[in-house]
């Protein structure tokens, strides 16, 4: 059996269960072990349909496959269950962090503004015992920050003898795993090598994150609060504090000691658009900061949060967002200006224009080319193009990109790559009819609300600026080299790897 884009092996990845399959006795959701009704009993486990396939070319291997079977929601009640038994050395702090992309399907989904469904979806999650929810945009800053920077770099590097040119982003991981996997060093050398959203995301919360907190510890048990907390209260029953919560270590008159929360006792979820993101949570290659762990535990697809909302129960009480920095909340759903993502294109672009040409771009024009999802932005100078972009979405448009890429006849100097036509609003993981098909109305639908939320520049940021200097030791620091940038494989592949016909 073949995966539909592939015409020269079989695809490893796995046909999804039927919805109908039950969640294993040995991993009961919250519902079922309390004996409620509503019981989660359709959760199926994770698979990955053909259809959804992005990145062909046996890119899961067996290992990887199992790994993927296990990022479902059965792995998400385990936890939950686990800190509900009295073995507290078990015990997890569970932080759930949502990609923005997502929550124009919860608004839709439920029929609510996009802020009331991210209070919706952050009171559900804590009602079945999340500690944290975050918004992921503040990993996209980095993300795009970091990439804005390389641009200029490789804009001014490039030439005849290097070509560093055109940069593509990195953010999608269906299109990076397939440019690791099928296209090879030709390919990944013109990647970005800034991180992607989730990818920071994880550092932020298995290591910034992690060193914030304040673990009490007495025996195996564990009480958690932000550094910095007032509420201390709680540290009651570990005996009373001799010292005031300023951070770091200190002992309390029954011998607790105090210390950094450890990455090993977080399990860090996240909700994203497509199921790619479940393959990407598998990589390694995150910083020794993070002493091995990985900075996505488990990945769910909106579609499977919103299933376990459906049966659940949904009268419980609204929640503000979480932040890193310890009481603040999010006051207000924001995004990046990109019509279905991240944004990458237009924040590079007018970085790009500023930075180069001293010009200020306040609009960003897009002209539709070959359909609406291959399309081009220019800069013009005395008469002159000097930036040509290009946002090119799905795997046909890919193609087309890789072939004129190798015959030399691509004139772009930078391209946001979305392995989903459409982009991230019409990830696999939601905007699905049950037959699998894209469900074009509720996408439509999800487009104007995504549109509507307020625009944010990661420039205006002032908690990333905090976080380059307080986190990762200054903005061009050999740290943030190592926590916010990555590499690929380089695998040299033959001319066929760049002829596969969509």
């Amino acid at each position: 059996m073949k995966c539909e884009h592939c015409t020269r092996k079989e695809c490893s990845k796995k046909t999804k269960t039927d919805d109908q399959e039950n969640v294993s006795a040995d991993a009961p959701s919250p519902a079922q072990e309390n004996g409620e009704k509503g019981e989660f009993h359709k959760l199926a486990d994770a698979r990955i349909f053909l259809s959804d396939c992005l990145a062909c070319d046996s890119c899961v291997t067996a290992e990887e496959g199992v790994q993927l079977s296990q990022q479902n929601a059965k792995d998400f009640f385990r936890v939950l269950n686990l800190n509900k038994k009295c073995d507290t050395s078990k015990h997890k702090v569970l932080v759930v962090s949502v990609c923005p992309q997502s929550l124009p399907y919860f608004a839709a989904k439920f029929n609510v503004s996009v802020t009331d469904a991210s209070r919706r979806l952050c009171g559900f999650l804590k009602s079945l015992g999340v500690h944290y929810v975050f918004d992921t945009r503040i990993a996209a800053d980095f993300s795009i920050l970091e990439s804005q920077k390389e641009f200029v770099r490789r804009y001014r590097q490039h030439s005849e003898e290097e070509r560093t040119l055109p940069m593509l982003t990195s953010a999608c991981p269906g299109w990076v795993r397939y440019a690791e996997r099928v296209l090879g060093r030709p390919v990944t050398a013109h990647l970005c090598t800034a991180k992607s959203p989730q990818q920071v995301m994880g550092s932020l919360v298995k290591d910034y994150f992690a060193r914030q907190q304040v673990q009490e510890e007495m025996g195996s048990a564990f009480l958690v609060l932000p550094r910095g907390s007032t509420d201390w209260g709680a540290l009651q029953m570990f005996g009373s504090t001799t010292l005031s919560p300023k951070g770091g270590s200190r002992q309390t008159r029954m011998g607790c000691w105090c210390s950094n929360l450890s990455p090993e006792k977080i399990f860090h979820v996240i909700v994203a658009p497509c199921y790619d993101k479940k393959l990407e949570a598998l990589q390694e290659g995150f910083p020794p900061a993070l002493y091995g762990s990985r900075g996505a535990d488990c990945v769910l697809t909106s579609g499977e949060i919103a299933q376990i909302m459906e049966q659940g129960d949904l009268s419980v009480k609204d929640a503000a967002v979480d932040t890193l920095f310890g009481d603040l909340k999010e006051d207000k759903v924001m995004r990046h200006d990109g019509a279905s993502s991240d944004g990458h294109l237009a924040h590079i672009f007018r970085h790009a224009a500023k930075e180069l040409f001293n010009e200020d771009v306040e609009e960003v024009t897009y002209r539709a080319l070959r359909n609406k999802d291959f399309q081009e932005v220019t800069l013009e100078k005395n008469g002159e193009v000097v930036l040509r972009f290009a946002a090119a979405y799905g795997f046909r448009n890919i193609q087309n990109m890789i072939l004129k890429l190798k015959k030399g006849k691509f004139p772009y100097h930078f391209v946001e790559v979305l392995a989903c036509a459409g982009g991230c609003l019409n990830g696999r993981g939601q905007a699905q009819t049950p037959d699998g098909h894209a469900d074009k109305a509720l996408l439509r639908q999800m487009e104007g609300i995504y549109a509507d939320i307020p625009v944010r520049r990661p420039e205006s940021s002032a908690h990333v600026q905090e976080l380059y200097q307080e986190w990762l030791e200054g903005i061009n620091s050999p740290k943030a080299r190592e926590v916010l940038h990555t590499t690929y494989q380089s695998q040299e592949r033959g001319a066929h790897s760049l002829d596969i016909k969509w």
